[in-house]
Formats: C-alpha cells, structure tokens, sequence
C-alpha cells in the first residue's frame, strides 16, 4: 500500500482575485508563500518517503518549500498539471461568456471551457502519473503538490463516481489543505480529504 497525500498548492495571484488558473504560470501572493512554508513544517514531521510536483511554478514553489524542509529530493511531472481552461483562463466568472458558464456549470466536463483540456483526459494523465509514483514509493509516504481541479476529478474516478460530479462532491479544495489516499493494486481509499493545515498539524503533534 502506498500513501500519497494530495495538496493543492499555496494561493495564487490569480485564485486572490478569483480568476481561473489553469497552465498559466501564475506566482503565488506572499499568503500562498507563507502557506506552502507552514506545510513545509507539517511535511518535516509527516514520515513522507518522497515529494512530487507538478511542473507549473505556484505548485513547485511549494513542493520545493517541502523538500527542503524534509531533506527530500523534489520530483516534478508534467502529468501533474491543472487542466488548461481554455476561453475562461485568466478570467473571472463576471468575465465570462453567460452562456459559456451556464452550460459548465451543467455540466463541467461535457461542456468544459472551449478551447480547453477534456477533464477525461486529465484524469487519465493524472491518475496514470499517481500510479507511476505508487510504484515507485511502494509502501511509502509521498507527498503530491499539485491542482485543485485535476485532484477533484481524479478522487472522483478513482472512487467510481461520474465526473461531472466532481463539483458537486468537492466543492472546494483549501490551498495546502491535506487530502490523502491509500493505493492498493486495483483499491483505492480516502482516508482525509481538505483538512486545513493547522488542524493537521495538531493531529501529528499529538500523534
């Protein structure tokens, strides 16, 4: 069995001001910076085997924050990556097309940003990267920094429920919250999902 705990990066300047992020390489705001060292904290203490991100800068920033604190070497892949929003990236949902809105919000994987990734995709290139890292870390602790959309429909597929739920289901994902999951060969199990980080740290402290 292989632990990997899923993290969404440190806030952005985008997600500040509520604009969607996707493959845009947006910095993180000094709160997302001060995020990603607290976790950095929490991450020296956790017993992680390993520290993976994704290639974008807001999730290696914090990824970095990490491996340095654990002395671990820092692993980044491309399959890690938010989905790209097509016509909604950079924009705020005031500055979207209505029509374009509604139907996502129907249906956010049929009728995904124009222009945009397939969420189906996504998953499969993500979920196949989380696969490469279990068995790379056999019976390990890895911690994965990478995107709240990507991390929502991938709990998702990989609990068997549609995926245009994914919304619904997870309607939020804090920035640096821990989410973690226990990979078997053909099982998989959420064992926390979008605990803030504070409320981690005491868990381990009294641990």
């Amino acid at each position: 069995m292989t632990r990997l705990v899923l993290v969404r990066h440190g806030e952005s300047e985008w997600h500040r001001e509520n604009r969607y992020a996707g493959v845009s390489d947006v910095g993180l705001t000094a709160r997302g910076v001060a995020q990603a060292g607290r976790l950095a904290v929490w991450a020296a203490a956790a017993g992680l085997d390993a520290v993976w991100s994704s290639t974008l800068g807001r999730a290696r920033v914090t990824g970095r924050a990490c491996a340095d604190a654990t002395g671990l070497e820092l692993r980044s892949d491309e399959r890690l990556r938010e989905l790209d929003f097509g016509v909604g990236e950079g924009l705020t949902v005031g500055e979207m097309d209505p029509g374009v809105l509604e139907a996502f919000r129907r249906d956010p994987v049929r009728d995904h940003f124009p222009g945009g990734e397939d969420p189906a995709a996504a998953v499969k290139r993500f979920t196949a990267c989380l696969d490469d890292i279990a068995a790379a870390h056999r019976d390990g602790r890895v911690l994965v920094v990478a995107h709240t959309t990507v991390i929502r429909l991938s709990l998702c597929h990989l609990m068997g429920v549609p995926l245009s739920e994914y919304r619904r289901l997870f309607p939020s994902l804090g920035n640096c919250a821990i989410s973690e999951i226990a990979l078997r060969p053909g099982q998989v199990s959420v064992l926390e999902f979008n605990t803030p980080l504070d409320h981690a740290a005491s868990a381990l402290e009294t641990s």
